[in-house]
């Protein structure tokens, strides 16, 4: 009898012990506010961005879980765990924050970015680089000041036009105007190698007082040879803003008959094709036409 109560006595301490009944108390709020937190910190983002709300989401859900967990002298291990996560977050927004601080720019930069680079997926830290590449200086053109002028000014570096507006002439002849976020001289920078050097074959005057940016050729090169994405991201840019000057130009070739020239078939314009003289009067018939040998030689 007693050796069978001692084996029934082992069977119910081996069971696992289930709860007998609910909770009739909820958790206090400091649970279900860590846990809230949890959920918006996991609907964050991959970009740089959306890391840096993820984490600090984050940061407050662990640290209100740890609250909870030293409330409670009987979880020491959640405590511990908790707090371990809410230190390893707080540890990733420091840094974010710190690279953060590393790619803000001056309002001007900034527009810059936005309206060039940031639709090529240009990420902040490599225009960084471009940033820094240029020293961060912004150059000021007062009104009726020439940026270049042809035949003189030498070609030894890419600008970018930030605000105000460049009139462009040949021969004092006016071409077109250049806009902000523009290039100022993109043509010659396309038409010449790195090793080449040329001037300016046009005369560029501000219209009213101009701010640019201005890459020095040099360290341009010097950075494009480090970083070769940076090299096809100016390509692509100074490319696209020649033939958007040269849509320009389309705009305002035309004949001494008022049709449009197309520029990209210089020997053809948009107009109705020449009518064909008929010069079947001024032939003579075949059989006229046709004269005998010894006619011919006397």
């Amino acid at each position: 009898m007693d050796h069978l109560t001692e084996n029934n006595f082992t069977a119910q301490t081996l069971e696992y012990p289930v709860c007998s009944e609910w909770k009739e108390n909820p958790e206090g709020s400091v649970f279900h506010l860590a846990h809230i937190l949890l959920v918006l910190g996991f609907m964050g983002g991959s970009g740089f961005y959306g890391l840096l709300y993820m984490f600090s989401f984050l940061t407050l859900g662990f640290f209100c879980y740890s609250i909870w967990a030293w409330s409670d002298p009987c979880t020491t291990d959640s405590f511990s765990w908790t707090f371990a996560l809410f230190a390893f977050c707080l540890a990733q927004v420091v840094h974010g924050s710190y690279r953060l601080r590393s790619v803000t720019f001056d309002k001007e930069f900034q527009d810059l970015y936005d309206y060039m680079f940031k639709k090529l997926g240009v990420s902040l830290t490599h225009f960084g680089k471009i940033v820094e590449c240029c020293e961060g200086d912004i150059y000021t053109i007062d009104k009726d000041h020439c940026f270049a002028v042809e035949g003189k000014t030498s070609i030894d570096k890419l600008s970018v036009l930030i605000s105000g507006r460049i009139r462009v002439t040949l021969n004092g002849e006016f071409l077109h105007h250049i806009y902000p976020f523009q290039f100022l001289d993109s043509p010659e920078w396309d038409s010449l190698r790195p090793s080449e050097e040329g001037v300016f074959q046009v005369t560029l005057r501000a219209d009213n007082r101009c701010r640019y940016v201005a890459w020095r050729r040099k360290k341009l090169y010097l950075l494009f040879a480090q970083h070769r994405y940076i090299a096809k991201i100016f390509a692509l840019l100074v490319r696209n803003d020649i033939a958007e000057k040269l849509f320009s130009l389309n705009d305002k070739a035309f004949d001494i008959r008022g049709f449009r020239y197309d520029l990209r078939l210089p020997s053809f314009c948009h107009g109705p094709e020449p009518e064909i003289e008929d010069t079947s009067e001024s032939r003579p018939a075949l059989g006229q036409s046709e004269t005998k040998p010894t006619e011919r030689d006397s």
